[in-house]
């Protein structure tokens, strides 16, 4: 057993053993953890990313093993896991890794560094770190991509040195969605004068026969006397509806008060539909943004959305979009978005601004393939006109998509140089759609072009996807939290027709004519605009399609909070921009060698699945767990009161160095 980590003995303790408990204890938990997850009612994990490195606890309600691992698709096949016991007061620990779906092979190279285990009579705890990269092909390299964890536990440990086969779990699984590198922080402590403020829809009915449905209420700011800041939002479901809820989106409305004052009290309309009160499309400046698997949102210690009721939005539209798939009958819903503000003003106001393709039938993803890939650009003319000299600093993101996108980058180019993306994920979850808290702040300057770059699968589709609202319509989004506030909301993009027709082989239309009907090249005269989509040979001219979508020219939207479109860019047609440079990632483990662990089971005396660290190892691990200042975590308020009462009535067996400790301690005491 490494010398850092506590024992806990079956047999009873001397009768300083609780004291010597209650003066280590501070030191070895009461770290705090940056980030947090309950994966069921009994796992929970806890870590905080380092600069290299990302350090873990798991506390899991059992006294038998348990495990955790990271894949790709929350699948067994090829994921990453680390299995760990207590028996009789030593720590089992292995890093293992899944060839399919059976029991973890130990890996040959151990890579995952133990730092504290023990029991106490309901838990086990297991803490760990590990390099971002260990350049080892059985261990899952951690990105800012998202990340499904895997758990298992059981109530039995191994008996032997763990060369025996794993007792099955049984149903004691399972796996969640998570970021691990910029997850935001749940924790962050609210100003003691935080107010709250509820949205929530009026008893909606879901139709009976549609699956989707967008739904518009509009609200009335709280009656403030000066200007507050947002600086939290969370959602609020209501109870067996969370299945329902796809996404919703909170916008400032502008202009005449007395046409939004009459909407207050009334239930709210569905969006987009002819009957649509025309006031409702002057809410479009975003506020708020929420979408399915997300907790919501904290907002940084410099930054707050602002609520001014003498310069800023006194009413508000929150678009609720409902999405149910199997038509269930009868379903109501009365969720929302509850808002947390303070009349404590932060050094900066925050805003929001959307990049990407403006939801379109233009936006064609063929069907049938692995991989099509789908821009949206906010051009270097609208950051010029909108952005101040000094720039804007992104601080969170959000990416979007429906159903079918796998990829999204967040892209950023300057001078023709493409810079670092300013989010990127290649394990995109459609069920997993969180704000990410960047860091550090990125900045954009006047005359960045940025580009929403998604990627879909279309494999499982046999008819062309097209962008639009619902959820078997395809978007391509990226949400960007930012401060300082300017005057720009939505920076969105829309394919031009001759780009679209372009990519469909179609040289010119009938004027004229319903519907609409194809008149160049000859050999397609006739044929309707709706049959050469349903009928064209995407196998064939995929790559030619490919190319005059992303390289075609496209109209820029370049929306101001107004609501109007920024002056001079209302005619503006624009192309793909001149990248000299393109970005490409680091290699983290180019002519490296990963340093190479005996395997459990390889080593020449003492226990198989024993490691001994050397003394200044165990040393540096030591003063790691009382340095509340390194990058190491703690138990949350609720778990340490949880586990200190049980910890201490097993604490028994301590090694040579904490005694010698008790006894200077005792002895100081004696003297005075």
């Amino acid at each position: 057993m490494r010398r850092g980590a506590a024992r806990r003995g079956r047999a009873g303790a001397p009768p300083w053993a609780p004291l010597l408990w209650l003066v280590l204890l501070p030191a070895a938990l009461a770290a705090h953890w940056t980030h947090s997850a309950e994966l069921d009612r009994n796992f929970s994990v806890f870590w905080t990313p380092g600069e290299d490195d990302i350090t873990f606890e798991v506390q899991v309600r059992t006294l038998g093993y348990v495990g955790l691992g990271f894949s790709v698709d929350g699948k067994m096949k090829g994921a990453d896991m680390v299995i760990g016991w207590v028996r009789d007061g030593q720590v089992f620990f292995q890093d293992r890794h899944a060839v399919d779906r059976y029991e973890p092979e130990v890996d040959s190279s151990q890579d995952y560094e133990q730092l504290l285990g023990y029991e106490n009579g309901t838990h086990t705890v297991l803490r760990f770190r590990r390099k971002y990269d260990t350049c080892d092909p059985h261990d899952f390299k951690i990105t800012n991509d998202t990340v499904r964890m895997l758990y298992a536990y059981h109530d039995r440990d191994l008996t032997g040195s763990g060369s025996e086969p794993l007792p099955y779990h049984g149903s004691q699984r399972g796996s969640r969605s998570v970021f691990l590198l910029e997850r935001v922080p749940k924790e962050d402590p609210l100003p003691r004068d935080t107010l709250v403020w509820d949205l929530r829809n009026p008893q909606v009915q879901l139709p009976n026969t549609e699956d989707t449905l967008y739904w518009c209420k509009i609200f009335k700011l709280p009656e403030l006397r000066r200007k507050h800041h947002m600086v939290k939002y969370e959602p609020i479901h209501q109870a067996g509806n969370r299945a329902y809820l796809h996404h919703l989106v909170v916008y400032e409305c502008s202009g005449d008060a007395t046409l939004f004052e009459k909407h207050v009290g009334a239930k709210g309309e569905p969006c987009y539909q002819p009957h649509m009160p025309s006031e409702f499309l002057s809410c479009h400046n975003v506020v708020v943004t929420w979408a399915v698997g997300s907790e919501g949102f904290n907002f940084p210690s410099e930054a707050g959305y602002p609520l001014d009721p003498s310069s800023g939005a006194r009413f508000y539209m929150m678009e609720t979009h409902y999405n149910n798939p199997n038509i269930d009958p009868g379903i109501v819903d009365s969720s929302g978005v509850r808002i947390f503000y303070t009349p404590t003003l932060r050094r900066y106001d925050a805003g929001v601004i959307s990049v990407g393709l403006d939801p379109n039938w233009r936006h064609i993803i063929p069907p049938g393939r692995p991989e099509v890939v789908s821009e949206g650009h906010c051009i270097a003319d609208c950051t010029r006109q909108a952005l101040p000299a000094q720039g804007i600093n992104v601080f969170a993101t959000l990416l979007h998509t429906h159903l079918i996108g796998r990829k999204v980058r967040f892209r950023q180019i300057r001078g023709g140089e493409e810079l670092q993306p300013i989010t990127a994920d290649n394990n995109y979850d459609f069920n997993y759609q969180e704000y990410r808290r960047l860091k550090k702040p990125v900045k954009v300057y006047p005359g960045d072009h940025l580009i929403a770059e998604c990627t879909y699968n279309s494999e499982a589709r046999s008819t062309i996807t097209l962008g639009g609202l619902t959820a078997r319509e395809e978007m391509c989004l990226a949400f960007a939290l930012y401060y300082p506030r300017v005057d720009l909301t939505l920076c969105y993009s829309l394919p031009s027709l001759p780009t679209v027709l372009h990519s469909l082989g179609i040289q010119e239309l009938m004027p004229n004519s319903s519907p609409v009907k194809i008149k160049l090249p000859e050999e397609l005269r006739d044929m309707t605009l709706e049959t050469r989509l349903i009928t064209y040979d995407w196998e064939k001219h995929f790559g030619s399609f490919q190319e005059a979508t992303r390289k075609g020219s496209f109209k820029p939207l370049c929306w101001a909070k107004r609501p109007a479109l920024l002056p001079g860019t209302e005619e503006t047609e624009a192309t793909y921009p001149n990248i000299t440079r393109s970005w490409r990632p680091e290699a983290t483990c180019h002519r490296r060698r990963p340093h190479r662990k005996k395997k459990p089971g390889d080593e020449a005396t003492g226990d198989a699945n024993e490691t001994f660290l050397d003394d200044e190892s165990a040393a540096r691990d030591n003063a790691v767990l009382a340095d509340d200042d390194n990058s190491l975590n703690a138990i949350g308020a609720q778990e340490q009161s949880r586990l200190n009462s049980g910890a201490a009535a097993h604490a028994a067996s301590w090694t040579a160095t904490w005694v010698a400790l008790l006894l200077a301690l005792l002895a100081a005491r004696v003297q005075r």
